[in-house]
């Protein structure tokens, strides 16, 4: 008899990896599509993974590229997280949140009368 390979479920092994602070958030990211197995778009939260997978999803603003090294046995802290997984995000530069205003901010007190009186000039 062979010996059984070791799998997870994706959404458990994502947890586990801390990538998702919950695993319930995990299967929604997973449920709506946004999760790559091996470049393959998967749907399913039950889909085993095992050491040397390739996944691809979402995190922030980046794209996150990694591949499971092992798989976990608990969620335990952060560096026994990082032992999961290698790293294969590549360098993306990233985006402003928003654009910011270019004027001078806030009107003063001077410029601010100059303005109603412009604005009442207007009317007359």
């Amino acid at each position: 008899m062979q010996p059984k390979a070791e799998k997870i479920r994706v959404d458990k092994w994502l947890w586990h990896a801390r990538f998702f602070k919950t695993r319930s958030l995990a299967a929604k990211q997973i449920s709506a599509g946004h999760l790559r197995l091996n470049g393959a778009k998967i749907t399913k939260t039950a889909q085993s993974v095992t050491s040397g997978d390739v996944l691809s999803f979402p995190q922030g603003r980046q794209i996150r590229v990694v591949e499971v090294v092992a798989i976990g046995e608990r969620r335990g802290p952060a560096p026994e997280a990082q032992a999961l997984y290698l790293d294969k995000t590549p360098k993306q530069d990233i985006l402003p949140a928003n654009p910011r205003f270019e004027g001078k901010g806030r009107p003063d007190k001077k410029s601010r009368r100059a303005l109603d009186l412009s604005r009442q000039q207007d009317f007359t």
